[in-house]
């Protein structure tokens, strides 16, 4: 087992010699990376509350040998740290303390001397003291154009006394310097908050070289089960960009540092803190049973549903239903679960009266519609079947697959292009053989104009109003923008099957079912027709008794959900315009 020393260390305690080996490059920071460091530094300080909060730059690591220090990661950084101090120094006339560390370097011997003395006018002389000069002039613009310098001087070394940190990973003699400068500077394997953590296990002398590798094998043993999707969707919304390793989502769990909000190492920070209070080894049965709380919400049918859709639907983190769940029964969790559910779908109007176009009704129906389709996987299949996030989630070049969309759409929304137009008239081809030999006519037109090489669009829009009526149900409009018109489709990337009728897009439902591709149960269930009454049923059509049992159906799988029933206007729900609701479909084919 390797040994470790891992620490923080203000970036007033460095001190000693550092030595910059030959394989690595010379210091070649720009403008933009010292400002930015800078500006970190500086705006640490709350000019509101006049407080300073702590700060951490990235890690340092080291390999000490007799009494020098290798250098084999953080060279830039501590180099621009060094000339920091050195402007301070100069410029307060020696009032700041010169840096009380000293970087030599294996190949460039002149640019340690050069840092000591700083003249300018060697800038020329090589490419090392050119971006050195640089940095340097960099720092002085900076400190003018901030104004008050001594004033700004003291408190950035006040900062580097009490509230700058580096993460000091110091190595054994024995590490491969080479290779682990190459694997952190390749990136393959960043240094990040979770392997820090990781060492701080593993280099404890307290335990054993036993335990330590047992500790190494759970962790990777988390790391694994966290790969598996269905588990690590159900968790999160996110992809896996914001985490280089997965066990980082656990580890922010416990720290209550949520990864959108926290600064770099604030993690690590949080266990580092915690170790002085705590035992290593308390803190990791703390870490294991966190990760078996959460396996267990994943095996737990009822909460695996709620506390999915509660994340999926981003009304609650991960993180906030771990805070709720301390301190409570299961029974106390699952009736807290219930609460946070019903407020997530709770509006101050009923859901019959949103409407898709308006501002604010796409998400409030869209929420809605995926707890249907989250309660419904649960209810029907108890212990059997499991509503898949994972594919529900899933994105692909940063397109989300499930969107919001019409199940029968009467209008062209977008469909400006040529190309667009004939897809449209060649996708509702087959729905019109479909209803047979009365319709050879409209069926010749439509062949016509998608192989005519310039469509008109009057042309378009009058043979897309002859198939509309064929493949519509008759009788009032006031229904296509409501809910009972609305289910979750992938059809965002497609705006011409966007604005297809209810039987193209059910063919194309049909067609994804067979190629096995994975499409919402609800979704799936409206267009294989399930939730129509038989007696009812026309295949081809979507209409008013189809609307009547979609609400219905809604009503009753999120009964104790709702704060009132679903409502469908009148008209739906007495009408008779509907042709197809008196057994007749004789006017469309």
């Amino acid at each position: 087992m390797v040994e470790i020393k891992l620490e923080t260390k203000l970036v007033g305690e460095i001190e000693g010699s550092f030595f910059i080996p030959s394989y690595q490059r010379g210091y070649r920071w720009r403008k933009e990376e010292v400002i930015r460091l800078l500006d970190d530094i500086y705006n640490i300080y709350n000019t509101d509350t006049h407080t300073s909060r702590n700060y951490c730059l990235q890690p340092i690591v080291v390999r000490k040998i007799k009494e020098q220090f290798e250098l084999i990661d953080g060279q830039q950084r501590l180099t621009t740290l060094y000339l920091i101090y050195k402007f301070m120094n100069l410029r307060s006339g020696g009032f700041i303390e010169e840096p009380k560390f000293t970087l030599q370097y294996q190949t460039r011997t002149k640019s340690e001397q050069f840092l000591k003395q700083m003249d300018l006018s060697l800038k020329e002389d090589n490419v090392d003291f050119w971006f050195i000069c640089n940095a340097y002039e960099t720092i002085e613009a900076w400190f003018q154009e901030k104004g008050k310098l001594s004033v700004t001087m003291t408190n950035i070394n006040k900062f580097f006394s009490e509230n700058v940190k580096i993460i000091w990973y110091e190595v054994e003699e024995s590490e491969d310097a080479i290779a682990l400068f190459t694997r952190l500077n390749i990136g393959k394997i960043p240094l990040t908050s979770a392997e820090l953590v990781k060492s701080m296990f593993l280099s404890n002398k307290n335990e054993t070289q036993i335990k330590q590798e047992e500790i190494a094998l759970q962790w990777d043993a988390i790391e694994k089960q966290l790969h598996q999707n269905s588990f690590w969707y159900f968790l999160t919304n996110d992809a896996g960009r914001l985490y280089q390793t997965r066990i980082d989502l656990l580890l922010d769990l416990i720290s209550g540092k949520e990864t959108e909000k926290k600064e770099t190492y604030a993690t690590f920070f949080y266990f580092d803190a915690l170790k002085k209070q705590r035992d290593l080894k308390e803190i990791w049965q703390e870490i294991v049973h966190t990760f078996l709380l959460l396996k267990d919400w994943f095996g737990n049918h009822e909460f695996y549903h709620k506390i999915g859709y509660l994340i999926a639907s981003g009304y609650k983190t991960l993180s906030e239903l771990y805070l709720s769940s301390k301190e409570k029964t299961k029974k106390e969790f699952r009736k807290q679960l219930d609460t946070f559910i019903r407020e997530s779908i709770a509006i101050s109007k009923n859901y019959g009266e949103l409407r898709y176009e308006q501002s604010g009704d796409y998400a409030k129906i869209s929420r809605l519609l995926l707890l249907f389709n989250v309660e419904s996987v649960r209810k029907n299949g108890i212990y059997t079947q499991w509503f898949p996030f994972d594919q529900f989630k899933y994105q692909k070049e940063g397109k989300t697959v499930w969107t919001l969309e019409h199940i029968h759409a009467q209008q062209s929304e977008g469909l400006r292009k040529q190309e667009d137009w004939k897809e449209w008239i060649t996708l509702h081809i087959p729905s019109i053989e479909a209803l047979g030999e009365k319709q050879k006519d409209l069926l010749q037109e439509m062949k016509r104009l998608k192989d005519k090489e310039k469509l008109e669009r009057q042309e378009f829009e009058a043979v897309q109003a002859k198939v509309i009526q064929k493949l519509s149900v008759q009788g009032n409009v006031e229904y296509l923008h409501s809910i009972a018109n609305l289910a979750l489709l992938n059809y965002t990337d497609n705006i011409v099957l966007s604005n297809a009728t209810f039987d193209v897009k059910r063919n194309r439902i049909l067609q994804m079912d067979k190629n096995g591709m994975y499409i919402p149960f609800c979704t799936k269930m409206v267009f294989l027709k399930y939730y129509t009454p038989s007696e009812k049923n026309q295949i081809h059509f979507w209409g008013q008794a189809d609307r009547i049992a979609y609400i219905a159906a809604m009503n009753t799988i999120l009964k104790e959900y709702l704060k009132e029933e679903i409502l469908i206007g009148e008209e739906e729900k007495y009408g008779s315009n509907d042709s197809y609701i008196s057994g007749s479909v004789s006017d469309h084919i």
